[in-house]
């Protein structure tokens, strides 16, 4: 299995890459092709999947802290 490589875009959509399976809460498999973006500013009209509808409405800009060194 590849591994799963989720991108939190800047002020956009979570970009996910690899061989991974989204569900909903009952169990029901959404279709996706191996990479796909996820909304994560609610403003979307294709949910769980990111339209684009963010672009100019939406700002989030996260970063991870870095790893400190031994």
């Amino acid at each position: 299995m590849s591994k799963v490589q989720i991108k939190v875009n800047d002020n956009g959509s979570l970009r996910v890459s690899g061989d991974v399976e989204l569900v909903d809460a009952e169990g029901n498999v959404f279709e996706t092709k191996p990479t796909f973006s996820l909304c994560r500013c609610g403003l979307s009209s294709k949910k769980p999947f990111c339209d684009g509808s963010h672009k100019g409405k939406f700002e989030s800009v996260v970063r991870a802290h870095p790893k400190e060194s031994e």
